[in-house]
């Protein structure tokens, strides 16, 4: 997903893209659909050919599509940002006679070989190992974890305790839930992050009130109360994405946390805590009122992380969507279902 901040607010889009990682302008620049459309294997240092090795960095790439979506978007922009990326090395197949050939199409291609142009030159070899397996055995306990397919954070239910992986291995997280008394109930993940943001006083939900000139009267009790972004820890549609970055971070849930896993339905964390980070200033250019004084702060705000904890809020399941009466929000069970392919 991308999200770029301006003077008219937040513009997103979802972005499905390729690039060509190597510099040789007789191949073509991008896969188009092919990446999407047909299937895809594992690299395997047993596979025969010459895999050309990537010499294009990343961050290039990355800045090229955002000068690709940002060129016809209204200036000044304050603030952009990726979010929830996957990215993925893709070799796509080619063989030489005479002139290069698409292997798949087994067509050539438009652009004919130049003269000074040597396939050898190009630097590369037999693939390496790609796949690396780390056991699914509780570090605390050594308990079976368990998770779903696509999910960044594993529980153990013997010591009730959540891993997500690290440096060659598991990472324990601070996690909780928020009690739940009903029936057919569904606990959707959110990280809830304390940081400190520079040339803004947002401490407490009694400054959350003031900077997002919301419609109450300030309790005494709400100085006391601080203040934290809350960002969903799933993938899902961008408009969805940036509503619920705005709607559970001004709710600001007071409810405690049990510090267990909960008994129910839990949906899997599949947006990690770094791409969580990046939301923070987006979060901000949706509430800060007036909007004038975004444009005013953005660039100069600085974010500091300091903590973060994983919770489980329970939603309850009805026919078309999960809602949760106290907090007035709501998300499109079909929407759920397709954000498995983001």
């Amino acid at each position: 997903m991308f999200f770029s901040c301006g003077p008219a607010g937040v513009g997103h889009k979802f972005m499905d893209l390729s690039y060509q990682a190597i510099e040789a302008p007789v191949f073509p620049i991008s896969l188009g659909f092919r990446s999407q459309a047909l299937k895809l294997r594992f690299v395997t240092s047993d596979l025969e050919g010459r895999f050309l090795t990537p010499a294009v960095p990343m961050h290039t790439v990355m800045e090229k599509f955002t000068r690709r979506f940002t060129g016809t978007m209204p200036k000044p922009i304050l603030h952009s940002a990726h979010i929830g990326e996957s990215l993925s090395l893709v070799y796509s197949p080619y063989y030489l006679n005479g002139r290069p050939y698409d292997a798949v199409l087994n067509e050539p291609l438009p652009r004919a070989l130049p003269d000074d142009f040597h396939i050898e030159t190009l630097p590369g070899g037999t693939p390496e190992k790609s796949i690396h397996f780390l056991p699914t055995l509780c570090p605390g306990c050594g308990w079976d974890l368990v998770g779903d397919r696509d999910s960044l954070v594993l529980h153990c239910k013997n010591c009730d305790s959540a891993w997500m992986e690290g440096n060659q291995g598991f990472k324990k997280i601070r996690f909780g839930h928020v009690p739940n008394v009903q029936d057919n109930v569904t606990y959707l993940p959110f990280w809830r992050i304390k940081a400190d943001i520079s040339g803004l006083e947002l401490f407490t939900y009694a400054d959350l009130v003031k900077v997002a000139n919301l419609p109450k009267v300030i309790q005494e009790d709400w100085k006391k109360m601080g203040f934290r972004f809350w960002a969903p820890a799933f993938k899902v549609r961008p408009n969805t994405f940036l509503r619920l970055l705005k709607d559970m971070t001004l709710s600001q849930s007071r409810d405690p946390l049990d510090e267990a896993l909960p008994n129910g339905r839990i949906y899997s964390v599949n947006l990690p805590i770094r791409e969580a980070l990046e939301t923070i200033k987006i979060n901000l250019a949706t509430f800060i009122r007036p909007k004038q004084r975004v444009q005013k702060l953005l660039e100069a705000i600085r974010v500091k992380p300091i903590s973060f904890v994983l919770v489980y809020v329970p939603f309850i399941e009805k026919h078309h969507d999960y809602t949760h009466p106290t907090l007035h929000v709501a998300i499109n069970k079909n929407q759920l279902r397709l954000s498995t392919n983001l």
